[in-house]
C-alpha cells in the first residue's frame, strides 16, 4: 500500500513539474550567450577528483605510519623484535 502511495505521488510530481517542449532545435541555432564550452567545466572536474584522490592517499599514508610507529614502540615495550 505504501508503494502505491509512492508511485502516485512520483507520477503527480512529473506531471505537474513536466514542461512541454516547443520543438527541437539544433545547437547551432542556440544563441552564442547560451551556450556554455564544456571542456573548462570537464577539465575542472577530473582535476578535482585527482586532487581529493591524492590528499584521501596523503592521509591515509600519514595514518599508516602513524599506526606502523605505534605498533613499533609497543613491541618493543613488550620486549619482542618487529620482523
Amino acid at each position: 500500500m505504501k508503494n502505491i502511495y509512492l508511485l502516485v505521488l512520483l507520477l503527480m510530481n512529473v506531471a505537474l513539474f513536466a514542461q512541454p517542449q516547443s520543438e527541437f532545435k539544433p545547437v547551432t541555432e542556440v544563441p552564442a550567450s547560451e551556450q556554455m564550452p564544456s571542456a573548462p567545466l570537464v577539465i575542472a572536474a577530473y582535476a578535482f577528483v585527482w586532487v581529493a584522490f591524492m590528499v584521501y592517499v596523503w592521509m591515509m599514508w600519514r595514518k599508516l605510519g602513524k599506526v606502523d610507529h605505534e605498533l613499533h614502540t609497543l613491541s618493543t615495550q613488550i620486549g619482542k623484535k618487529r620482523p
